[in-house]
């Protein structure tokens, strides 16, 4: 799964990136520990032009009589994705990109400890995950909500965890966002070997209130920094 995450590009970066028309709904700001049910950065296309917009990071199926009504949607699997009835329509017409610099991940150690790492990408390139999106709205309350698509980890990931966000390469952004036919399916599956890197951080970061560049910084040799990737 894919439960933080860390953004620091600002939001005019993100729109020069995308080459999209930036929304004033977005969150500016280095942030390194990016929580559920905050608001996130999305990069949807529609009408001729790409737009980023603030999203509220956990999936609201348009069922839900509230925003908490029912399990907080993170994460959609990429294999039932286009069955589950929460994401399907989602998956086929409101796809998205979610900026992220990378992610977070734990790891099991000694008597059940979570062992945290942060993911980037190898190059060093901010990463684009894949995400869905949602409207939805009750009375005078109208949310926009999404989720990150996860598939079964690859090389890179599996010593750490058995799943990870897909990662789409900025040639597939048009493909992912709906621009460019059809086959996004395709998109739905781990990076290869050698595209992600990941090292472990402090457990700072095991409280959703830490916030801060240090939650990143990798340890010190001697206290548990093994590297992979």
């Amino acid at each position: 799964m894919c439960g933080r995450f860390a953004i620091t590009l600002p939001p005019e970066a993100m729109a020069q990136m995308f080459d999209a028309v930036p929304g004033n709904d977005v969150p500016s700001g280095a942030r390194h520990n990016v929580c559920p049910t905050q608001v996130v950065a999305a990069v949807t296309s529609g009408e001729g032009r790409r737009q980023v917009r603030g999203m509220r990071w956990g999936f609201v199926p348009h069922w839900y009589a509230s925003a908490t009504d029912g399990p907080l949607l993170l994460n959609a699997r990429a294999e039932s994705i286009a069955e589950k009835p929460a994401f399907r329509a989602a998956v086929r017409t409101r796809r998205c990109l979610i900026p992220a610099d990378g992610f977070y991940e734990w790891s099991a150690g000694e008597a059940g400890a979570r062992l945290p790492w942060f993911v980037s990408r190898a190059d060093g390139a901010p990463m684009a995950l894949a995400g869905i999106w949602q409207e939805w709205e009750r009375a005078d309350t109208r949310l926009t909500s999404c989720a990150i698509v996860t598939c079964a980890a690859g090389p890179d990931m599996a010593p750490i965890h058995h799943r990870e966000p897909v990662v789409v390469e900025p040639a597939d952004w048009p493909l992912w966002l709906g621009e460019a036919g059809h086959g996004a399916a395709l998109l739905m599956r781990a990076r290869p070997a050698g595209v992600l890197r990941a090292w472990r951080v402090g457990v700072a970061v095991n409280s959703n209130r830490a916030e801060g560049a240090g939650l990143v910084a990798p340890l010190e040799a001697g206290a548990g920094d093994a590297v992979a990737g």
